[in-house]
């Protein structure tokens, strides 16, 4: 009887206690990493139930805004934040890196077979709006034996604020006096020519729909719908193929760059490297060094530490480059500096992660 009286005891208590309580976590931003994000967080709230992530692929402008704004857990940017812009937010960020990608020149030319090639010069001039014919001299000069059509060149880019065309301007701006001078870099420019589109989604659709387009977009995106990629020549003079492994040759002379104290805000467009593909980055989550909840700071931490860990495995499936592992010490180091309600929130790896 008394047995039996314990377990009933035990088993009503089992059944009044509250279940786990579920922490909310929403960030939005850079289009860029969406593909790579929207599978992490997926995976990640099918694994431990009492975390929900949301992120909303709004753009990197966007991102930082409503990061700033305080109406979102953490932000996705392409484009760290300037000097300015933490000032204004009183240096309540770090810029955590979690992936590499490429921004590649997609176009969509019927009939033409093979990578285009293009010069760093010929990729100013065309987004300049002065090459404005695909047989033009000088895109015959970089694609000998290709048949090139005398159709216009559309240029297509983005109609956003994006991490995106911040990747691509400084690109062009540091390959182009004239780009810089005329146009320069930044999430929004003043497009000499072209049509806009939003997001990565929006400017692939379009270059998708229009013969004679030529836009850019993150290699996830190309890989994914199967657009035609072109090569772009390093400063080493190579035309190299986006992927996977020219994307890591580009990361490798970054870590020169960086150290212990780094705040991982580092550019590595143009870099050097024979193998290296010009146009690539780092994309970035943005997370606060001080939250008012100590539990939502924890959950996101662990969030962070397992994407970066676990998580890297599922980036080369989708079009992007991992993390150097070096570079994992140094993460650490930084999310150990999180507070939460006051309190330290870092708490190592998550259990069964």
């Amino acid at each position: 009887m008394r047995k039996t009286l314990i377990t009933g005891t035990l088993l009503g208590l089992a059944l009044a206690a509250p279940a786990a309580a579920q922490v909310r976590l929403n960030g939005a931003g850079a289009t860029f990493p969406n593909i790579v994000y929207q599978n992490w967080m997926i995976t990640y709230n099918q694994k431990f139930d009492n975390v929900e992530m949301n992120y909303q692929s709004i753009g990197s402008g966007g991102g930082i805004r409503q990061f700033s704004d305080k109406t979102v857990d953490f932000g996705g940017t392409d484009a760290p934040m300037t000097d300015s812009a933490i000032t204004a937010i009183q240096g309540n960020v770090l810029h955590i890196p979690t992936v590499l990608g490429a921004v590649v020149p997609t176009y969509n030319l019927p009939g033409v077979t093979g990578n285009l090639r293009f010069t760093p010069a010929l990729l100013a001039d065309i987004f300049l709006g002065k090459v404005t014919r695909w047989n033009d001299a000088r895109m015959a000069a970089a694609n000998p034996g290709i048949t090139l059509p005398a159709s216009d060149v559309l240029v297509v880019h983005r109609s956003d604020g994006s991490g995106t065309t911040f990747v691509w301007t400084d690109y062009l701006s540091k390959v182009s006096p004239e780009w810089l001078r005329g146009v320069g870099r930044g999430t929004s420019v003043r497009w000499p020519v072209g049509l806009g589109g939003r997001g990565n989604e929006g400017v692939a659709a379009t270059v998708r729909q229009t013969p004679g387009a030529i836009g850019y977009v993150e290699l996830g995106y190309a890989l994914i719908n199967r657009m035609a990629v072109g090569q772009v020549q390093n400063r080493a003079g190579n035309f190299i193929t986006p992927s996977l492994e020219s994307v890591t040759a580009a990361a490798a002379g970054a870590m020169t760059d960086m150290g212990p104290n780094t705040d991982f805000r580092v550019s590595i467009t143009d870099p050097a490297g024979a193998s290296a593909y010009p146009v690539s980055s780092f994309t970035w989550l943005l997370l606060r060094r001080t939250y008012p909840d100590e539990p939502k700071a924890r959950e996101l931490l662990k969030f962070v530490w397992w994407a970066l860990t676990d998580g890297q495995a599922k980036a080369a499936p989708l079009g992007y480059a991992p993390l150097p592992k070096e570079m994992l010490p140094w993460i650490e180091a930084r999310l150990k500096t999180v507070t939460g309600g006051g309190q330290a929130a870092w708490r190592g790896p998550r259990a069964g992660g």
